[in-house]
């Protein structure tokens, strides 16, 4: 039997050759199951794991939609889609732009740690779709910059982690403001006792659909505990990282992150930070070098483990054990995602075992496990193979501008790890 196309689930053509110029060819289950519903008007509630392709699911419908009925107007945006973080509100509204230029909308973002006279400009001139941070949206309707009375659509994207930041009464009071009539999308990956309320409240006979269980790791992922010595987990990080590829590691703490990061530069693997100790302007930099490769690695903290988009991370390594598995397996997303391979690696010290343990069983896993005593142990080699390039200094420091500066050895480092090949399958979807 053929496969589903986006043209099948009702997607208007322009659209369609928009992805089409991304290699979006064939839609992900997600897609598949909601786009008929949304489409048509219907209120949509999509559970789905982090990397199923939900941002398509809804920014297809809302383009669609709103190319067909009215105008904006200064301030009142047309369409609202409310996100838990300033990194996925940025992630969501790049997958938005050349589908909204397509279409002749105008979309923009709204939220904290960055000044509010650009957002506050773009609202008065007018936009089809706000895509936003609770907490900032909230202060810019107190001044009287935004009014939602005019909102066709509503979404809420990763609603759970809207919960667990403390955000759910502020989502509530901001849909309240919205108009009644108007069609709403709930996707989360879970749907717990906080999030099933929001859907009573405000959704109205909802077509439920789920694409993947929020607790299955997907198929092609496989998982590793690596049982190692305290003075062996920065060598080991060093060798797995330098090997082609782009790597993600999870620390629980931002001191550690930033400790991490220091020492894997230091080591010679050009690495980047992501916390919340960054302020805006770093957190845009230090994604933007490891999305163009110019940082293969990046150290992160749990606010990476949500809805941050980066294609090609064949390598996810939990460098502390999360606290609880929802957190292994929302971290563990950030690869193999959208149908490619990928690789998940814990490091366990002694005093963990009992916890890996327990962790394991709740996420549903049945991981592999090695000793290792060295860098030079072959397992290494097995989960993360090719030639090992190390850089002389790391990422270059950041230069007034914001931007690292360059020097020929840096240059020569990184063409070395491309040339090396990539670990994994590019993911197809959005």
């Amino acid at each position: 039997m053929p496969s589903t196309t986006f043209i099948d689930l009702g997607v208007p053509a322009n659209l369609v050759r928009i992805l089409a110029t991304q290699d979006i060819t064939t839609p992900t289950p997600i897609q598949t199951a909601t786009l008929p519903d949304s489409l048509a008007g219907h209120d949509v509630l999509g559970r789905g794991r982090t990397g199923s392709g939900k941002t398509l699911a809804f920014a297809l419908p809302i383009v669609t939609r709103l190319s067909a009925s009215g105008r904006r107007t200064p301030k009142r945006p047309r369409a609202l889609v409310l996100a838990p973080t300033r990194e996925l509100a940025t992630q969501i509204n790049a997958t938005f732009a050349p589908l909204a230029r397509a279409a002749g909308l105008r979309t923009t973002t709204v939220f904290g740690g960055v000044g509010q006279g650009p957002q506050v400009r773009a609202l008065q001139e007018g936009v089809d779709v706000l895509i936003a941070c609770p907490g900032r949206l909230e202060d810019l309707i107190g001044q009287g910059h935004v009014v939602l009375d005019r909102v066709e659509i509503s979404v809420l994207d990763e609603a759970d982690h809207m919960a667990d930041l403390g955000f759910l009464p502020a989502v509530r009071r901001l849909l309240k403001s919205t108009p009644t009539g108007g069609q709403r999308m709930l996707f989360s990956a879970t749907l717990d006792g906080a999030v099933d309320a929001l859907v009573r409240q405000f959704l109205v006979r909802p077509k439920t659909h789920e694409a993947d269980s929020a607790q299955s790791p997907v198929a092609l992922m496989s998982h590793h505990v690596l049982h190692i010595s305290r003075d062996q987990r920065v060598p080991v990080l060093v060798d797995l990282a330098s090997a082609p590829g782009r790597t993600l590691v999870f620390t629980r703490t931002k001191h550690g992150a930033k400790a991490l990061t220091r020492q894997l530069n230091k080591s010679g693997v050009p690495t980047v930070d992501l916390h919340g100790n960054l302020g805006q302007n770093a957190r845009t930099r230090n994604l933007a070098a490891f999305h163009s490769g110019q940082a293969m690695t990046m150290v992160a903290t749990d606010v990476a483990a949500r809805g941050i988009h980066v294609d090609d991370v064949a390598l996810v390594i939990h460098a502390d054990p999360p606290a609880e598995h929802k957190s292994y397996l929302h971290r563990s997303g950030r690869t193999a995602r959208a149908g490619a391979a990928g690789t998940v690696i814990t490091l366990m010290t002694d005093e963990q075992r009992a916890d890996v343990r327990s962790l394991a069983r709740a996420a549903g896993i049945t991981p592999t496990t090695t000793k290792v005593n060295s860098p030079d142990h072959p397992v290494l080699r097995e989960l993360a193979p090719g030639a090992r390039a190390l850089v002389p200094g790391g990422l270059p420091a950041p230069t007034a501008s914001g931007t690292p500066a360059r020097n020929s050895a840096p240059s020569r480092g990184r063409n070395r790890r491309r040339s090396a090949g990539r670990r994994g399958a590019p993911a197809r979807g959005r």
